[in-house]
């Protein structure tokens, strides 16, 4: 099966370690990857503070980077929501309109393709602590993503995954948000924080690396004895034991 992967811009310029091992995982899972390097951004923080007419530029050039034909897989449930939603104010009854609609409905956030399309939910991860998974806004609300990573984390040998206290509740990023509304943005990130210690977590999990960004940047500032990762950096943890 062949799969074009999609790099979101905080992935590549903050995780690239992240982008890697998605394609590991791709690969793993028995895809062939395509990835074009002439890709950029989704238009999103463009649309997110009010500039249309940029954004659907952006936009425009992430239609043609991608086949319509073709599965398209990223790792960033923030990017997929914008595409699969934010695109239909950008090129509903534009002249891109179809090809929109085609892109949209072949795109996927990493563990819902692993987990719904391709059916796979063990890859020999292996993770030793305790970890508590954020939901990204994006995931939950816009993708309807819930059960994907909680089923691809349950497998990975080691790591016990333990609910806490408002689960559902924004880590307090929110794109252009956590810089308007700094204060309380940070109290946000502080307490998902706090509530993921309370459960003696080792490890905060989530799909999407603003959230884990946000709740790194708290972390490290008060210098806190817990870490935050991607779901496709715990996915290919501890292949060498295999």
């Amino acid at each position: 099966m062949n799969v074009e992967i999609f790099i979101p811009c905080f992935i590549d310029q903050i995780y690239p370690q992240t982008a890697f091992n998605t394609i590991k995982l791709l690969k793993k899972a028995g895809c062939n990857v395509v990835y074009n390097p002439k890709q950029t951004c989704c238009g999103q923080p463009a649309y997110n503070a009010g500039f249309w007419d940029e954004a659907k530029k952006i936009g425009l050039k992430f239609l043609h980077d991608f086949s319509e034909d073709c599965y398209i897989v990223s790792p960033s449930a923030s990017c997929i929501g914008m595409i699969k939603n934010g695109y239909d104010d950008l090129f509903t009854n534009s002249t891109e309109h179809n090809r929109c609609r085609h892109i949209q409905s072949n795109i996927y956030e990493l563990s819902d393709f692993l987990v719904n399309v391709l059916k796979k939910d063990y890859f020999g991860a292996e993770l030793v602590g305790t970890a508590v998974y954020q939901d990204p806004c994006s995931a939950l609300r816009e993708c309807k993503i819930k059960d994907e990573p909680r089923q691809l984390l349950a497998q990975v040998g080691g790591l016990e995954v333990v609910p806490m206290r408002d689960q559902e509740t924004c880590c307090g990023f929110g794109s252009i948000f956590a810089v308007k509304s700094e204060g309380i943005s940070a109290a946000m990130a502080e307490q998902k924080v706090q509530n993921a210690m309370a459960v003696k977590a080792d490890y905060i999990i989530s799909t999407d690396s603003p959230c884990l960004l946000q709740l790194q940047g708290y972390i490290d500032k008060h210098q806190l004895p817990i870490k935050t990762k991607h779901i496709a950096d715990v996915l290919t943890s501890g292949w060498a034991n295999i």
